[in-house]
């Protein structure tokens, strides 16, 4: 495929040909594609349409919603409810499943998804986002709560739309992972990144510093091995980043390289880990391995997580592949006590005398 010159309609096409259900699945994203473009045009207006600011009212996880949480949530719903390939959805801002009105069609799949991540930062013109992934409902029943319980590692599909200065929508059939961009004139999305491949190591890292004295042992050394740059552990000096909008943290990583981390440890005792499952980490992960890269809570492949509740949160660390495996290792070793402490660089990872992972 010659990037800049495939549709995405003609993308979705090839990649499914021949698969069961790929007309079903191909209208589906088609349609997701649609209700992008509507988000997109609705954040591009800002504060035109009189749509920034908070409702006052909590979504599902007690967050308090912004206006454009919950109209592009009844996007969402819009565009995807009435073509017959879906049987159910799940959304960050709803409580419970959707069920498909009883006039439209019921198909096989089940769309879970987050309509606009990063919301925070929208009355203040910060990229944000929409996340989602597509599953398969196992039963010939209707779908209950549990048929969305499904590992990451079951998901047919998964992207996110990006709203920045350009709108991109990143997608994966599991295939690979690859980038579209949105032509404004044309009104189609455009494959302009095919193929994205992530490289194994970074000197790049994301993650919120005001719950350092939260994290567990392990992203704390991690982090502070980081800090120290090129006189530490690591032997190079690191960037930090932090926008505070998954998309946008992720989109980077993807395009060039780097570790986004949302652990366990935050300022709500109750609530320690933050990012939701089925509609964040798992499809964030998919698109990330997909690109060659690993998604861990530090103890677990995201992917491989059997969820237990509908909004379940976990902690996320996803990227290059070198670096996520030093978390990993460093949780193995915190667990097994056997955390070493810091002493000179010359004995640790990049020296004469170990191998870096």
């Amino acid at each position: 495929m010659l990037s800049g010159r495939t549709t995405l309609a003609k993308f979705l096409v090839e990649q499914l040909r021949g698969h069961t259900g790929q007309h079903d699945l191909v209208s589906l994203l088609n349609n997701v594609a649609n209700a992008v473009k509507t988000i997109s045009s609705m954040v591009s207006k800002g504060a035109l349409d009189g749509n920034l600011g908070s409702l006052g009212t909590e979504n599902a996880q007690g967050e308090i919603q912004k206006k454009l949480d919950v109209l592009t949530n009844e996007v969402m719903l819009g565009n995807c409810e009435w073509s017959g390939q879906l049987c159910g959805m799940a959304s960050e801002e709803m409580a419970t499943p959707y069920p498909i009105p009883q006039q439209y069609p019921q198909g096989e799949y089940l769309l879970v998804f987050d309509p606009l991540d990063g919301s925070s930062n929208i009355d203040i013109n910060m990229s944000v986002g929409t996340i989602f992934s597509i599953l398969r409902n196992a039963t010939d029943a209707a779908p209950s709560e549990q048929s969305y319980l499904q590992a990451g590692a079951k998901q047919l599909a998964a992207g996110y739309a990006l709203y920045g200065p350009a709108t991109m929508l990143v997608l994966t059939l599991g295939q690979g992972t690859h980038c579209f961009t949105l032509n404004r004139e044309s009104g189609h999305f455009v494959l302009t990144h095919p193929n994205l491949k992530m490289p194994a190591h970074t000197s790049e890292f994301a993650i919120n510093t005001s719950n350092a004295r939260f994290w567990e042992p392990p992203v704390a050394r991690y982090v502070k091995e980081c800090k120290e740059g090129a006189s530490g552990p690591m032997g190079r000096d690191f960037n930090m980043r932090w926008i505070a909008s998954m998309v946008a943290e992720v989109h980077r990583i993807l395009m060039r390289g780097g570790i986004f981390m949302y652990p366990r440890g935050g300022k709500d005792a109750a609530l320690p880990d933050r990012l939701r499952l089925l509609y964040e980490a798992n499809p964030m992960a998919m698109l990330i391995e997909q690109a060659g890269g690993m998604a861990t809570t530090g103890r677990q492949r995201i992917l491989d997580i059997p969820p237990q509740q509908l909004h379940q949160r976990v902690p996320v660390i996803l990227g290059s592949s070198n670096e996520v495996k030093r978390i990993i290792r460093y949780h193995t070793e915190h667990d097994n006590g056997i955390d070493r402490p810091f002493v000179s660089p010359l004995f640790q990872e990049r020296s004469l005398f170990t191998q870096d992972c």
